[in-house]
């Protein structure tokens, strides 16, 4: 089983716009709103790809019982440790011109035994592949306290990343900006060979456009997209968690487990949210995404 954590959950609110206009009044023509935060939706990608996944999460108030609801309504399992605060609310705007635009609240505070209580759920979990993504919010302690000897992903940012390490997980997956913000390396491949010596067996950096870099004990690759592809970007990184679980969970070769999460993450941004994947689009790609090893140059995106 995967287990995906998700100790800053969230109720996505998704609106579309014609055009997003600073300081001007908009009409939405579509709302949408769904369970989020990044480990919630790897688990309903994994859950898509009919694994056996289960989401940990924090939940409170009412907009925390509306997020619980959507899971339970789609059939993604789920153990939800309640908090005392108010679930946050994500804001995405879509706009014509292909624009993604996102309003992410910080969270509530975790009162006193609360991140206790979510570790202890978390022990409670015999996992193949341990998954923690996402923000902290306010009053967590370290991804760190949560990681044990089961492979693990964590997939955060900043000083939550950099803590997180001391966990030693399996693999970390930086996008380009947030591995150059922890390093100050403006090359991917040095800066990733940092976070492996600081306690990450192996880096997997999404590079946009350009598709992923892993940089690992028994080599490094880059991994590419056939086509570029437009649409709501917002879940591609945590679609290609999802792949990298899977992988991760079957013990494949590197190279295969590149070639699917680039083709998962290409599936997520042709889907309508976060969470969503374009299952034909996946299918197809694996066998058109271009990955080659040894590589000594990558594009800065």
């Amino acid at each position: 089983m995967i287990v995906t954590v998700t100790p800053n959950a969230a109720l996505d609110v998704t609106y579309t716009v014609d055009d997003l206009r600073r300081g001007d009044v908009h009409r939405v023509s579509d709302v949408r709103t769904r369970a989020g935060g990044k480990g919630v939706n790897v688990a309903r990608v994994l859950h898509a790809l009919g694994a056996d996944v289960r989401a940990i999460l924090t939940a409170g108030g009412a907009t925390g019982t509306a997020v619980v609801d959507d899971l339970t309504a789609v059939g993604v399992a789920a153990d939800v440790v309640p908090i005392g605060g108010e679930t946050r609310r994500t804001t995405t705007v879509l706009a014509a011109d292909g624009s993604v635009t996102l309003l992410n609240e910080p969270g509530p505070r975790l009162a006193d035994g609360e991140w206790q209580a979510l570790a202890s759920a978390v022990r409670a979990r015999s996992a193949d592949v341990l998954v923690c993504s996402g923000s902290l919010p306010p009053g967590a302690g370290s991804y760190a306290e949560l990681l044990g000897s089961s492979p693990s992903i964590l997939d955060t940012s900043g000083d939550a990343l950099l803590a997180g390490l001391a966990g030693r997980p399996s693999v970390v997956k930086p996008n380009a900006d947030e591995l150059r913000e922890v390093t100050g390396l403006r090359d991917p491949v040095a800066a990733a060979a940092e976070l492996r010596k600081a306690g990450a067996g192996a880096v997997v950096v999404s590079l946009g456009a350009e598709g992923l870099l892993a940089v690992t004990g028994s080599g490094t690759w880059h991994a590419a997209p056939s086509t570029v592809l437009s649409g709501n970007t917002t879940g591609a990184g945590d679609a290609v968690v999802a792949a990298l679980a899977l992988g991760l969970s079957r013990a494949d070769p590197w190279p295969d487990i590149l070639r699917r999460a680039v083709a998962l993450s290409g599936a997520a941004v042709l889907g309508p949210l976060a969470g969503d994947v374009d299952l034909a689009h996946y299918q197809a790609e694996q066998g058109l995404v271009a990955v080659r090893a040894h590589l000594s140059r990558v594009r800065q995106p």
